[in-house]
Order: C-alpha cells, then sequence, then structure tokens
C-alpha cells in the first residue's frame, strides 16, 4: 500500500495515535508532497507531527499551503511551529503577510525568537539580512581545540550546519571561519589563533540578495557569515535559502519579460481580477506603443497608396527587427542576472551586438533580396519591373532594422539597470514595440532611396 493509501486508510479509522507514528516514520519530502495535495489534508497532517518535522515539513510547502495551514492549526500548535522554524524561514514566511496577521502571529513567539524575527524583519527587503539565521556555531580566538570540541558537543546538535564553525573575538567581530575537519585533526592543546589564515569571505547584511547568490555561485560555498558595519557576526546565509531567492528571481524575471508584472501567488491561486490587474497594464502600455506604429504607417500614407507594393513587406521588416530585438534583450538579461554582464561592459555589448547584427541582418537581407528576385521571375507582375530596386530596398531595410533591433535589445536593459529599474523589464513585447516604430522609418527611407523617381 502507498502512502497516499495508507495516511487515508488511517484517517478513515480516526486512530490519530497510529496515524501520528506513521507520519513521524515518513521522509519530509514525502509528507510535504502528501500534504500539498490538498490543504485541509495538510492541516491534519501538521497538526499530527513531531514539532520538529512539522517545521521542517512547513518550510518546502508553498506559500499558499502555509497560510491556509496557519489559519486553521490550534494556536499552542501553530506558536510551537512557528517558534520551531529556523528564524530565516519565519521571516520569509511572515514577510508575505498582511501586517495585521504579523503582529499576532509574532505574539505567539519566545521572546528570544521575537527578537530574532523583529530585527531581521527591520532590514530592507531584499537585504541578506531577511535570510540570515542564527543557526551557527561561533567559537573564540583565545580558546583550545579543546574546548572547541566540547563546545560543539554540547551546542552542535541542533545545529543544521557544521561544516564550518566560525571564529570570533570578545567583541563578537569575525576573525576567521575554519573547516571542522581542521579541529578534528588536530592536536588538543592546539590555540585557536594558531589555525587562522584570515582569508573568510562574508557578506554584509545590507547586501542585496543577488550579489549574495553571485558570492555563493564563485566561492562554492554551502554557508557564509553575514555581518554588519562593524564587523560583528550576526548570522550566516546557507545555500538552500540563497536558491530559493535565485528561484524566486528567476520566475519574476520571466514574467516581466513576457510583457506582465511579476506574480506574488501560484497562477491557479491568484484571483482572476488580480490576474487581470497583473496584465493590464502591461497590455496597455505595450497598446499605446504600437499605436506609434499606426501614427507612423499614417506618415507614410501617400507613399504606400501609390507603390502598394512596399505594403507586402511591412509585417516582414517590423517582425524581423523584433525578433532580433527580443533575442538581444533576452541573452543580455539574463547574463545580468548570473553576473557575466556589468555596466562596465556596455561598450563591449554595444561592440558585439554591431558585428552580430551586421552578420544576421546581411544574411536575412540576402535573403529578402533573393526572394524577391526569385518570385519577380514566376510572377512579374507582382513587384513590376522594378522589382531588382524593390529587392535593394527590402534587403537593406532587414539589415537596418535587424541591427537597430539587436542595439535597442542590447542597450536597454543596461540603461534600466543603470536608472535603478530592473532590466527584466525590457522585456521582448516592450522591445519589439519600440523596434517596429524605428523598422517602419528605416524601411521607407530604403524605399525612397531606391524607388524615388521610379513609383513615386
Amino acid at each position: 500500500m502507498g502512502l497516499r493509501e495508507t495516511f487515508e486508510a488511517l484517517s478513515r479509522e480516526s486512530d490519530l495515535s497510529r496515524l501520528a507514528d506513521f507520519l513521524n516514520d515518513q521522509n519530509i519530502s514525502d509528507v510535504a508532497e502528501l500534504a500539498d495535495g490538498e490543504k485541509d489534508l495538510a492541516v491534519l497532517i501538521m497538526s499530527q507531527l513531531e514539532v520538529q518535522r512539522a517545521a521542517g515539513v512547513f518550510k518546502i510547502l508553498d506559500l499558499s499551503a502555509q497560510k491556509h495551514i496557519i489559519q486553521h492549526l490550534p494556536p499552542q500548535k501553530t506558536a510551537e511551529l512557528l517558534n520551531e522554524l529556523p528564524s530565516d524561514d519565519r521571516t520569509a514566511f511572515l514577510e508575505e503577510l498582511p501586517n495585521e496577521a504579523v503582529r499576532e502571529l509574532i505574539k505567539l513567539l519566545h521572546p528570544e525568537e521575537r527578537k530574532i524575527t523583529l530585527a531581521q524583519l527591520g532590514y530592507p527587503e531584499e537585504s541578506v539580512g531577511r535570510l540570515m539565521t542564527n543557526d551557527y556555531l561561533a567559537v573564540e580566538d583565545d580558546w583550545t581545540v579543546r574546548e572547541v570540541l566540547q563546545h560543539i558537543r554540547q551546542h552542535g546538535k541542533d545545529i543544521e550546519n557544521l561544516d564550518v564553525i566560525y571564529v570570533v573575538n570578545r567583541q563578537g567581530q569575525l576573525v576567521d571561519d575554519v573547516r571542522i575537519r581542521e579541529f578534528l585533526v588536530s592536536a588538543p592543546d592546539r590555540p585557536v589563533h594558531d589555525m587562522l589564515d584570515g582569508r573568510y569571505i562574508a557578506l554584509n547584511v545590507h547586501d542585496d540578495q543577488e550579489s549574495a547568490n553571485r558570492v555563493f555561485k564563485m566561492e562554492n560555498r554551502v554557508a557564509l557569515p553575514v555581518l554588519d558595519h562593524n564587523r560583528v557576526m550576526l548570522g550566516i546565509v546557507t545555500i538552500d535559502d540563497v536558491l530559493w531567492v535565485a528561484n524566486e528571481e528567476f520566475s519574476e524575471d520571466m514574467q516581466k519579460m513576457g510583457g506582465t508584472e511579476a506574480l506574488d501567488e501560484p497562477y491557479l491561486e491568484i484571483p482572476i481580477i488580480k490576474l487581470f490587474q497583473k496584465r493590464v497594464v502591461w497590455l496597455i502600455v505595450l497598446f499605446l506603443g504600437e499605436m506609434l506604429t499606426a501614427t507612423a504607417l499614417s506618415y507614410y500614407e501617400n507613399e504606400i497608396q501609390r507603390a502598394v507594393v512596399l505594403a507586402l513587406f511591412i509585417p516582414l521588416i517590423i517582425s524581423s527587427g523584433g525578433n532580433s530585438g527580443s533575442q538581444a534583450s533576452t541573452l543580455i538579461i539574463q547574463a545580468m542576472a548570473v553576473g557575466e554582464i556589468t555596466m562596465r561592459d556596455w561598450w563591449h555589448v554595444m561592440r558585439r551586438e554591431i558585428i552580430s547584427g551586421l552578420l544576421l541582418g546581411s544574411v536575412l537581407g540576402l535573403i529578402g533580396f533573393v526572394r524577391v528576385v526569385v518570385w519577380s521571375q514566376f510572377f512579374p507582375e507582382t513587384y513590376g519591373e522594378h522589382y531588382v530596386f524593390v529587392g535593394l530596398a527590402v534587403g537593406c531595410s532587414l539589415l537596418g532594422v535587424v541591427i537597430q533591433g539587436t542595439l535597442t535589445g542590447s542597450m536597454l536593459p543596461l540603461l534600466l539597470k543603470k536608472m535603478g529599474a530592473d532590466p527584466a523589464v525590457s522585456s521582448a513585447p516592450f522591445v519589439a514595440t519600440i523596434v517596429d516604430v524605428t523598422g517602419l522609418v528605416i524601411y521607407f527611407t530604403f524605399a525612397f532611396l531606391f524607388l524615388e523617381g521610379l513609383l513615386f
């Protein structure tokens, strides 16, 4: 019998003792998967689990399930659960709740946990201070290895990460970090200060979370200490929290790049009216932007009437520019997100995109020219006797709009970053809207250049 079948059978028997024993014997990930299925079952599951295991399950559930559990658990169980949660996971949950709910839940915390939580909530959003936990071991630099090992035995049972032991002075300032294996293989009487090299990597409590993600990636660490401006150690940030932030940032960027505001709830659970509000603003902005395309077309209305053949290539021209711009913006935003590109690289990016635009535009322009010429051999009436000049106008226009698209798509994210905005806002639809208008101007400029006196 599978996990779900056994759980349902025990639930029908109403034997809560056997149900609790069964749940406490399962892997936390399996219980979390079971709790994720139905919210009412999640409440029953959390009420029967031991508090330590309940905390382990709770912190890996999605936000909507967490909210439902807290709303329906008995107050005593809720208090036990919140106090058992690691401070970083508790802060991450509370910061998603309304202020009124946060005030009520904080009352359930023990004084020390309440002090830690309020301190973390006091740090700016998106800062490292919101991610850190006090779940670490620190020793003083004037101890011996024997004293360190004794301290680990006394206080290390409930510490999640014991790979690194942090060494501080009497003022609480970080001196160094030492891997636990160094203490295990050293002589018991060896002073700690003889084991230090001062080459530690640390985060500042006010650093933004994205920069923490880059440090973790570059330094290949599972945890990093968090310091204030005076180098006093406040806590640590672990890799699981940074990965969670990276996943959230990725989801937000994908939504913004699709031309919508970031969703703060799962798609299937967000109310329709809220989903409408998230999407309608960008649609209106993009619609107003596309109206500029209609304005540009009206400016060339007389030329289109005299040379209707030009209208045939308008979708081709503007879509090619939009596609090249979307490609460039996606590549640049992704490179900026992982730290491959900074503002100092703008000239290298521009130079590469100009070359890329020339190469890509030349290929598309050649294809466009050949297409016009070849088509005219079979259907000469389509483009008329001046089909070669029509082909040149189309080919050169494709070259121009692709260069324009790649430059717009690559430079706009950097410009927004410079202005303090989110580069992901320069989404593919937004870039395409800008390039549509400029593409029309480029197209008709080349049309005048090659066809004036022939079709006009």
